[in-house]
């Protein structure tokens, strides 16, 4: 079979798989919002790792690093940018707003807003796109400029903070019992922005990595009381 399939990508596939399983109880009516939420941090939590994991490999080859970099851009796409996407057009269903606009349907009031919504959401998918591609064709000479530097850093937000932002909303959504519906998309417009950036911010290191990891912690425990009591 083509591919690689050691366990230095193995993080990477189980985020996609997350991923694809929060876009499909989001999109139809298996699950709701916070089931999708559920998988976008799970898919951060194994991101924030599956680097680590595939450098403790020595010897690996020009192909597997190249696939490497290629398959972990592919999997952020679908789960930091396809899926918070899909988890604010199931937010707009759960709260009403978004209704059937199957054919015969009788377009509501609010349609002009629906389609303003969901135009926002394509443009978060598009710049989530625009910025793998933009870094997977730069990466050689920004691991140049890392080594001048002696410290790496991120041009704009990086994608993988989608799964920081975005369930911190919906557990404010949920526990103030304020309609954040609207502003979830303002925000992943403003997100949007944010990827495309040209704004140098400094990688975290380990103890800014670790506190990262205790808010995502404080989040995902969050979102499963809100899912137990919902």
């Amino acid at each position: 079979m083509i591919g690689v399939y050691d366990y230095t990508v193995i993080l990477t596939y189980l985020s996609t798989i997350s991923g694809v399983v929060g876009i499909i109880v989001t999109m139809t009516g298996i699950g709701h919002p916070y089931c999708g939420t559920l998988f976008l941090m799970l898919s951060g939590l194994m991101d924030g790792f599956d680097g680590k994991v595939a450098r403790t490999k020595k010897g690996r080859t020009k192909m597997e690093q190249d696939f490497g970099v290629q398959i972990d851009s592919l999997s952020d796409l679908i789960c930091f940018g396809v899926l918070p996407a899909s988890i604010g057009i199931a937010q707009l269903r759960v709260s009403g707003i978004l209704t059937d606009l199957g054919r015969g349907a009788e377009r509501p009031d609010h349609y002009s807003l629906i389609l303003l919504l969901i135009s926002i959401a394509a443009v978060y998918v598009l710049a989530a796109l625009i910025r793998l591609a933009y870094f997977n064709a730069t990466s050689e000479e920004r691991a140049e400029e890392a080594i001048i530097r002696g410290r790496s850093y991120f041009t704009g937000l990086p994608v993988t903070a989608a799964a920081l932002i975005f369930p911190l909303t919906l557990v404010v959504h949920w526990f103030t019992r304020a309609d954040l519906t609207l502003f979830y998309f303002w925000l992943m417009l403003i997100v949007a922005l944010m990827f495309l950036a040209n704004v140098k911010i400094p990688k975290p290191n380990k103890k800014q990595f670790a506190i990262i990891l205790a808010v995502g912690l404080v989040e995902f425990i969050a979102v499963i009381l809100i899912l137990l009591y919902e």
